[in-house]
């Protein structure tokens, strides 16, 4: 039995749906391998959809951002966050360190908590990171002064990754100055086929009509005005969450029994903000998207480009979004055609592949 020690950061699920194609892949490539996941991620994100044997370890392992919704960072609040997080940092990573050691893996592997890099280092256990960013990358469009409190914050992540063996960047990535050798892979996605006969009927969708699917990623949403989109003749729409009684052109995404990745594949258009896994699998399934920006986070400008290059989107203001103007925007996505042929999200092989000479 080979055991891999998988630390996952649980800032939304994107960290977790880059995982789980490697360890898939991996496990297809190494008999016998197990994974103990680091996280505070739920299990029932795992269920399903990782098919190695695995336990879960439930730890936090990275602060990520301090959000007040999917489309808004609290910036004070994530720097305090992060600042307590590093309180008696040594004493830490010693006690991970020790975990570490205890299960005795092969290799760890993390997405993309700088603690189980430099504990993994520390319990002589070969530490390789996965992502397409890094916290101190996300850090550094934070700053609104020299804080020299900050700086030094992130100088310290910055020395945690460079205890990495190897950073697996996945495409499209940012600038990862701290590592000492990176090797670049192609797109993580795991795609699924399309379901759109179940999804329609589940909807109640009439032939005349599309279906969106509002789609935001592991952070709740609320506040949406779902009267407005009622309203909207011509679009059913899905959403994470509850819906109000009486609605009747919106379902909720948990009332239909599919997996989200069918039921992207499955839908007519996307309403997202612009984030790794849903802008990738939604740029491999062909499928127009309007998003949200944020326009402070470190990957969404290469993720957006990406969009643009390779699929179709259209960029909803966050006062249209709150508003419940999205008709315009709905319409022109819908028009569009993607221009050129998207790159096979070939990355989660690529990782496996080396991560599988580690092992």
């Amino acid at each position: 039995m080979t055991r891999i020690w998988c630390a996952i950061s649980s800032h939304g699920f994107g960290h977790a749906a880059q995982m789980v194609p490697v360890l898939n892949e991996l496990g297809r490539r190494v008999p016998g391998l197990t994974a103990i996941l680091r996280t505070q991620v739920p299990a029932r994100f795992f269920e399903g959809r990782l098919r190695i044997p695995w336990d879960l370890s439930p730890a936090l392992q990275d602060i990520g951002c301090v959000q007040r919704g999917p489309l808004a960072i609290d910036v004070e609040a994530t720097w305090a966050a992060h600042l307590r997080f590093h309180a008696d940092w040594e004493r830490k990573v010693a006690a991970e360190a020790q975990a570490i050691r205890a299960c005795a893996p092969a290799l760890v592997l993390s997405d993309i908590s700088y603690l189980a890099i430099e504990a993994g280092a520390g319990a002589n256990v070969p530490a390789v990171g996965l992502c397409n960013l890094t916290w101190d990358g996300i850090l550094a469009m934070l700053l609104e002064s020299d804080s020299r409190e900050r700086l030094q914050l992130i100088e310290r992540i910055r020395q945690s990754y460079r205890s990495a063996e190897l950073m697996l960047r996945i495409a499209p990535g940012i600038p990862m100055g701290a590592f000492r050798k990176i090797a670049d892979v192609g797109p993580v996605a795991e795609l699924v086929a399309s379901e759109a006969g179940t999804f329609r009927e589940a909807v109640g969708a009439g032939a005349d009509e599309r279906v969106a699917l509002v789609a935001f990623g592991g952070i709740a949403l609320g506040g949406l005005l779902c009267d407005r989109l009622d309203r909207m003749h011509g679009w059913r729409f899905v959403v994470s969450g509850p819906v109000p009684a009486g609605a009747g052109r919106i379902r909720s995404a948990e009332s239909i029994p599919l997996s989200f990745s069918a039921l992207l594949a499955s839908a007519d258009v996307i309403v997202t903000k612009p984030g790794y896994a849903t802008t990738v699998e939604a740029v491999a399934y062909r499928k127009p998207v309007v998003y949200v920006r944020r326009y402070n986070f470190a990957d969404e400008a290469g993720l957006v480009e990406y969009l643009h290059r390779y699929g179709c989107g259209v960029e909803l203001s966050a006062e249209d979004f709150a508003a419940g103007r999205w008709e315009s925007a709905l319409a022109e996505a819908s028009a569009g055609n993607p221009k050129i042929e998207a790159p096979a999200p070939t990355g989660a092989a690529e990782a496996a592949e080396i991560l599988a000479q580690y092992l």
